[in-house]
């Protein structure tokens, strides 16, 4: 089996805002109050800012369990 035939998903730890858009389903607006209120991990580097996959996902999960949905 050569290296080829072997692909291995990686999936990012941090997202860009677009991502995170797209993982959760919130706006951009929605991800930065979120992030200035501190209810999930962002990083600055340099200009672009990078959103911690695990974060907000353990928000998504919170938010849920608030509701009763889970």
């Amino acid at each position: 089996m050569s290296e080829d035939d072997e692909k291995i998903a990686i999936t990012p730890a941090w997202l860009n805002y677009k991502q995170s858009e797209t993982y959760s389903g919130l706006s951009r607006t929605t991800l930065w109050q979120l992030i200035n209120a501190r209810k999930i991990k962002a990083a600055r580097i340099g200009r672009a800012v990078r959103i911690e996959k695990t974060s907000l996902q353990r928000f998504m999960e919170q938010s849920t369990e608030d509701l009763g949905v889970l």
